[in-house]
């Protein structure tokens, strides 16, 4: 596995992003590829964290786009959620279907963190609604080609 991360810019090129909320604090982004198992597949997947500070302590470590760092992104799964103040932006959702992934009702979280100790590894809970989110996905489906036979429709009624 590769055991570096990157930095990552931003569209302006800019590594290190300022909060909307107080200056004095931001982030950096930095990803990584991994290897990972899926039923029996093997893909690449691309993770990414945040490196949260203060802006001038991450100004002053002077990372640049591109740079190479020490560590790896694990994945933490939990069912308390990380975010006490926005419990809802860290809740694992299945693919683009929008069905929060539960254990019985209970939801999961989910967070990325860059960490420099090699010895770390995903903590992950496997959810239990796994028919609820395919119901969902075929009538996500089911809803696409019947908008896409609609459209075929009104073209050639032109």
């Amino acid at each position: 596995m590769n055991n570096k991360v990157t930095v990552k810019a931003d569209k302006n090129g800019n590594v290190v992003s300022v909060s909307p909320n107080n200056p004095e604090y931001g982030w950096i982004i930095v990803e990584q590829t991994v290897p990972q198992l899926e039923n029996g597949w093997l893909k690449k997947s691309v993770r990414s964290a945040r490196i949260n500070g203060l802006v001038s302590d991450l100004l002053q470590v002077n990372y640049k786009a591109g740079q190479e760092l020490p560590g790896k992104i694990v994945v933490l799964e939990s069912f308390t959620p990380f975010n006490q103040q926005e419990p809802d932006r860290d809740l694992k959702i299945a693919g683009s279907s929008g069905v929060i992934c539960r254990v019985n009702d209970e939801p999961i979280y989910r967070t990325t963190l860059y960490t420099s100790n090699l010895n770390s590894f995903d903590e992950l809970i496997h959810h239990t609604n796994t028919e609820e989110i395919r119901e969902v996905m075929q009538a996500q489906r089911s809803m696409a080609a019947l908008q896409n036979r609609s459209v075929q429709q009104d073209e050639a009624a032109l």
